[in-house]
């Protein structure tokens, strides 16, 4: 994922991300079988094991812990089975540690105020309101744990997210917020749209459709 910071103005995917898609997408739906090809795939490409790790690890704040660890233990099988073959793939540098031992709401509030560019002012609304303890996780553990973590960065990491919620079907509204995340942590228009040709051939047409939709709604909006 390394290369996708040299990529930035391009409206083109670069081989990283291309796998990294895919794999994020096949993981979200629980495809196994052509999430090990996937995995075969970006670390042939390049990937480092981090690299996908962290995304797997990132997944379950998505779509639950059940499809995160069913993709870390194929990737487990993966590795064990290029191993065998004498296949030597690059580890990638361990996440540091996060000595910040401050507020983690705050952390993640302004981390969130980052991705979104706009100010959190005011009482809650919507579901926060209604459920304060999920403003809490998500502003605690999503945006401060797991956002804090530097093997990967914002853009890298709200790519991943899109990818997840482009394969999965109603979660349009979740999809929308991280389109609009993802453009402003400089994610091209050209690159999502990249990205549906991906999850068209590996999720379906109907994904792909309204990820396009979608994209063209947050545009609109913008």
């Amino acid at each position: 994922m390394n290369a996708q910071d040299n990529n930035t103005q391009s409206s083109n995917l670069n081989t990283h991300q291309q796998s990294m898609a895919g794999i994020a997408a096949l993981s979200a739906i629980g495809n196994i079988q052509q999430l090990k090809i996937q995995l075969n795939k970006g670390l042939d490409a390049g990937l480092t094991i981090n690299e996908i790790k962290e995304a797997l690890v990132q997944l379950y704040a998505y779509c639950g812990f059940p499809r995160s660890l069913n993709a870390i233990n194929a990737f487990m099988e993966v590795l064990e089975e290029r191993k065998a073959k004498g296949i030597k793939d690059e580890v990638g540098r361990e996440a540091s540690p996060i000595t910040d031992s401050g507020d983690k709401y705050k952390v993640g509030k302004e981390t969130l105020q980052k991705l979104t560019g706009r100010e959190e002012k005011g009482p809650k609304t919507g579901a926060n309101a209604f459920a304060p303890a999920i403003d809490v996780f998500l502003k605690e553990h999503l945006f401060a744990d797991i956002f804090s973590r530097d093997v990967l960065n914002y853009r890298q990491r709200e790519f991943v997210t899109i990818s997840i919620l482009a394969a999965m079907s109603g979660v349009e509204p979740q999809l929308q917020a991280h389109i609009s995340m993802g453009l402003n942590t400089g994610i091209t228009e050209g690159q999502i749209t990249e990205l549906s040709t991906i999850i068209k051939k590996e999720i379906g047409n109907e994904q792909a459709e309204i990820l396009k939709n979608n994209l063209d709604k947050v545009l609109q909006n913008r």
